[in-house]
């Protein structure tokens, strides 16, 4: 168990997956028994729930991050950006398994296939993890840590910590977890679970989500919160590498959320961090800095 009697006061508690990304530019995707080269390589840290809380830090919020890294190179190299970007590290647990590796091959256009190798290396148990010290304006989870998850949001309701959840994809968390929190952010693919229509999957969400967003790439996002509706349209941007766009989404929607901007600005608060990660090549990379997010949002410093 990982045992913390030090306060830990941030704005932001991310809790979830942490990896090591290795990212090819290719010119396209392999097709069956067919070998390709790449044009560029790059390697950091990785995984929703860390790039959330390095995004959230960039933009001027402070963060922790709750999850595992291995004892390998890859968990160390890890561990020390998270040390580099200013996020709270006393929620780590580490041992002997390995760091979960990911390899992604990106398009010049920004599509992406991705490989995720997570060894031996399993979901922590629910009390791996103290987190009576913890003092979170939010708490923003991936689902990837379903145990630990489970007793945070049983928590976070009897402080009345807001939680969102990252449903980028159905899996044993998020199926667990996508109607016990207070905001779902979803991803299309998420929301096909439920319906082929989006607007129809918004509206099955909502019957057991009091807030619910589901993001939409290029073509913005769909929201509904109680009986009303509404949408926003993406930034316009030249899209390099969409890797990461999702987690600098979630990490300046729970940064936002604790700062307590209207719904409104806070979708688009979040909609600019999406866009601009677009605009480099890899997750980590991209994440966005508080002076760029200000200028393409329009805000002076």
């Amino acid at each position: 168990m990982n045992n913390n009697l030090s306060p830990i006061k941030v704005d932001v508690l991310c809790v979830g997956h942490a990896c090591y990304d290795l990212v090819f530019s290719v010119k396209k995707h392999p097709k069956s028994d067919e070998k390709i080269f790449a044009d560029n390589l790059i390697s950091s840290g990785g995984g929703p729930a860390a790039n959330a809380a390095i995004a959230i830090s960039r933009l001027g919020f402070s963060s922790a991050f709750a999850g595992y890294l291995g004892e390998d190179l890859y968990g160390q190299k890890h561990l020390q950006e998270f040390v580099d970007e200013n996020v709270d590290t006393n929620l780590i647990v580490r041992d002997i398994l390995s760091t979960p590796l990911s390899t992604v091959l990106v398009k010049p256009n920004g599509e992406r296939t991705l490989i995720n190798y997570k060894g031996s290396t399993k979901p922590l148990l629910a009390d791996a993890i103290d987190f009576s010290s913890v003092q979170a304006q939010a708490i923003l989870l991936d689902g990837h840590e379903p145990k630990l998850s489970l007793e945070l949001v049983e928590l976070a309701k009897k402080l009345e910590i807001p939680t969102i959840l990252d449903a980028g994809s159905m899996h044993e968390g998020t199926s667990k977890l996508w109607n016990k929190v207070d905001y779902l952010v979803a991803s299309e693919k998420f929301s096909r679970q439920f319906s082929d229509d989006v607007h129809a999957a918004l509206n099955r969400l909502s019957e057991n989500s009091p807030s619910v967003v589901i993001t939409l790439g290029e073509k913005g996002l769909i929201w509904q919160q109680g009986q009303q509706t509404g949408s926003l349209d993406c930034f316009p941007i030249k899209a390099i590498d969409t890797t990461g766009a999702g987690d600098a989404f979630h990490g300046a929607f729970a940064a936002a959320l604790s700062d307590g901007l209207d719904w409104l600005s806070i979708l688009e608060y979040s909609s600019a961090a999406g866009a601009l990660c677009c605009t480099h090549l890899g997750a980590r990379q991209g994440l966005p800095w508080k002076k760029d997010h200000d200028e393409l949002m329009g805000i002076k410093s």
